[in-house]
Parts: C-alpha cells; sequence; structure tokens
C-alpha cells in the first residue's frame, strides 16, 4: 500500500475514532463549562474605575505618576492601575511614539509598559497589571512618562480598575 494511502486512511480512522468519542460522551460534556482559572477572571472586563487626578502631559523631559488605591472594603478585590494618555480634543492625537512610558519595580528597576491606542487615547494594559488586593491594603504604582515628540500634548489621566 503507498505511503500516501496509508496515511489518508490513518486520518480517517482518526478522525471517526474522536467523533466516535464526542457522542459517545453525550451532550453533559459539551453543556459543562470550562472551569473558572486565572486566565478566563483575566480577561473579564472591569466592572468600574476610579478616576484620579488628571495633570497635563509635559513637553520637557520625564515626569513621575504614582497611581495609589487603598481597598477600604472587608473583602479582597481584582484591581488593575492604568494610565490614559488623552490627546486635545482638536487634535493632533498622540501615537505610541510621541512618548515612552516605564513602570517601576518592586526592586527599583524601570521597565518599558508598551501602549494601546484607541481613537487618539493612549493607555497601558489591563489584563498584565492585575493585583488581588486584601481589605485594608493599599496599591501605589509608578510610573515614568518622557515626552519624545516635543510637539506632543495631552493630558495624563492616572485610574484604577476595579473588577467583580
Amino acid at each position: 500500500m503507498p505511503f500516501r494511502n496509508r496515511r489518508i486512511r490513518f486520518t480517517l480512522l482518526a478522525l471517526a475514532v474522536a467523533v466516535t468519542g464526542l457522542s459517545a460522551a453525550g451532550p453533559a460534556v459539551a453543556a459543562t463549562p470550562p472551569p473558572a482559572t486565572s486566565q478566563t477572571r483575566e480577561t473579564e472586563p472591569p466592572t468600574d474605575f476610579v478616576d484620579l487626578a488628571p495633570s497635563p502631559l509635559r513637553a520637557e523631559g520625564s515626569r513621575h505618576v504614582t497611581v495609589t488605591y487603598r481597598n477600604s472594603g472587608t473583602t479582597t478585590v481584582m484591581v488593575a492601575p492604568q494610565l490614559l494618555l488623552l490627546s486635545p480634543d482638536a487634535g493632533p492625537y498622540l501615537t505610541p511614539a510621541d512618548l515612552t512610558v516605564e513602570r517601576r519595580t518592586g526592586h527599583g528597576c524601570w521597565v518599558p509598559v508598551e501602549l494601546g491606542s484607541q481613537t487618539g487615547t493612549l493607555y497601558t494594559d489591563l489584563t498584565g497589571a492585575q493585583r488581588r488586593l486584601d481589605a485594608g491594603e493599599t496599591l501605589t504604582e509608578r510610573y515614568r512618562v518622557t515626552v519624545v515628540n516635543p510637539a506632543a500634548r495631552g493630558v495624563v489621566q492616572p485610574r484604577v480598575a476595579l473588577y467583580g
């Protein structure tokens, strides 16, 4: 039997076994939702935002921005700090090439933060920034914003996303 025919027969046999196995398992398996994992939790949208004080984007040098949020509740919450970099209403709109954003790690190093862009607003990603915050704990995240294009204008709007 030529090699090509054996490969086709093997593929068809494997497909038949897979289909038979699924039909034998019945609709209960198909209806069972996947287990809740941290990955599914991270993809859920925030339920609310807490806006912090905005400030103008400085065209010269670097600027430090601190995002602070205290969980004054009695339960653990999931939060994510975020920076929005808002363009002027009349443009020109900010682009990721106009500035750099860095986040300070717990070891004191500055690491680059990628920026997303939508309709003239640049923003830091929420998914990778999520933190569990126990009752009474405070989140403090430090950022450094450096304008690369001296013509860039806008507003820095720090905020905290709340989940669940």
